[in-house]
């Protein structure tokens, strides 16, 4: 059985998928990492440097989680103003490129073809407003039976979701690309499926488990 074949046939084992963003439905980490980038580019190559790192080894974390940090590196204060100030200027910088990036190979079509059959959440670092516009540009948040965006922690997400629906967790998969993914499986028991992209390349090494590149045949 081939990697992709393997990997569809897990998802559509599973009666609540669990599906990431940025990474998982659209190519859309290396936007991000743009965005980090010229967001703190004023600050000088070696600021810049560490940012790239930082955000491509977790590319799950949110950005209020983030940019706090990166504006230490920057020799700035963590004020909540000037936080909610870089985070209003990212949602400014990266939203468009987000809704323009590519797809990742089939699974649009995926989503697209059981939506009404499987139980879809969406569980993204990307803030709440912000995913749900993306959603509703690229014509797709009625694939999803909910939608959760930063702040609300993707384990507990996961953790309340197999609660309230009463789900036994080898039922559920959490499909994602980052450790902050993988780990809102463990904590759950859920199994996990890794989409695998330049970024997540230490965690492929790592991972033993299932994984895919792009979903179509």
């Amino acid at each position: 059985m081939t990697v992709v074949k393997r990997a569809y046939t897990l998802l559509r084992a599973g009666q609540i998928i669990f599906w990431d963003f940025d990474g998982v439905i659209k190519d859309s980490v290396t936007v991000k990492s743009t965005g980090y980038e010229k967001l703190f580019s004023p600050y000088g190559a070696t600021v810049v440097e560490k940012v790239r790192r930082h955000h491509g080894q977790h590319g799950g974390v949110s950005r209020y989680e983030k940019i706090p940090l990166y504006l230490s590196w920057a020799g700035e204060s963590s004020s909540p103003n000037l936080v909610q100030d870089f985070c209003n200027q990212f949602s400014n910088l990266v939203q468009q490129a987000v809704i323009d990036s590519p797809w990742v190979p089939g699974v649009r079509e995926y989503l697209h073809e059981n939506h009404s059959q499987q139980h879809f959440i969406l569980i993204t670092a990307t803030p709440q407003e912000e995913i749900e516009r993306i959603l509703n540009a690229l014509k797709i948040a009625h694939y999803f039976r909910e939608i959760h965006g930063a702040p609300t922690a993707k384990a507990t997400v996961v953790r309340e979701v197999l609660d309230r629906l009463d789900c036994s967790p080898e039922q559920a998969l959490v499909v994602g690309d980052s450790e902050t993914d993988l780990g809102a499986a463990e904590k759950n028991n859920v199994p996990f499926l890794l989409r695998c992209t330049f970024f997540n390349q230490e965690l492929q090494e790592r991972f033993q488990g299932p994984f895919f590149e792009r979903l179509k045949f």
